[in-house]
């Protein structure tokens, strides 16, 4: 899914951020109940514009908490994950969202928790049938959320192999080549140059070749 905001007309991201930030003043740490859940409790996905998924689940805290449905809704979660960009020469570790526009609520669905959930401003309703929203399969959260706890960040390339890149440092630098191959875990690329009319593996980091 591409990590692109929707169009939303002006006035209306004006009125959604004014109510966003009304109740966002607030400690939005919580703790997961440390009791069982009910059996009927399920987890469900909301769609918002994307861009505000982080103030949705602010202020949907707040709600939980202030209207007394600790209860029945017990966790929001915005599905990110780290990546670590390359760009000019250097690193820079971001948090990407992983499913823009959408967020992941664990709850017990009936009258009053759907309504606090989609009465909550930002939120344009629930992912499913009709207006039956469907509970995602308890294996596919656990993958999410596996990903969302993964240790070492990603690493965004703007190259592929085969893609043709300039080496800008080292002893090689100016020189042109093709990506042979790309190690995410250890960062490092392999580009087939040609040295004195052979094409010759060279082993470089990522920040020392660009994409021509």
């Amino acid at each position: 899914m591409a990590d692109e905001k929707d169009p939303v007309e002006d006035g209306l991201e004006e009125d959604i951020d004014e109510a966003l930030e009304e109740d966002s003043e607030f400690d939005d740490d919580s703790e997961e109940s440390s009791t069982e859940r009910p059996s009927d409790t399920g987890w469900y996905v909301i769609h918002s514009y994307s861009g505000y998924e982080n103030k949705v689940q602010k202020n949907l805290m707040h709600r939980i908490e202030s209207m007394g449905m600790q209860d029945s809704i017990f966790q929001i979660v915005v599905p990110t994950e780290e990546e670590v960009e390359l760009k000019d020469g250097h690193r820079r570790t971001v948090e990407r969202r992983v499913f823009p526009g959408y967020i992941l609520v664990e709850m017990v669905l009936d009258e009053d928790s759907w309504y606090v959930v989609r009465n909550t401003p930002g939120v344009t309703g629930f992912v499913g049938s009709g207006n039956k929203p469907t509970p995602l399969r308890q294996d596919d959260v656990d993958k999410i959320l596996k990903r969302m706890e993964a240790e070492a960040p990603k690493v965004k390339v703007s190259f592929r192999v085969g893609d043709r890149v300039r080496i800008v440092e080292g002893p090689f630098e100016d020189f042109m080549g093709t990506v042979d191959e790309i190690d995410l875990d250890r960062t490092r690329v392999r580009v087939l140059v040609n040295f004195f009319g052979r094409e010759t593996p060279i082993d470089l980091d990522f920040l020392q070749v660009e994409r021509t």
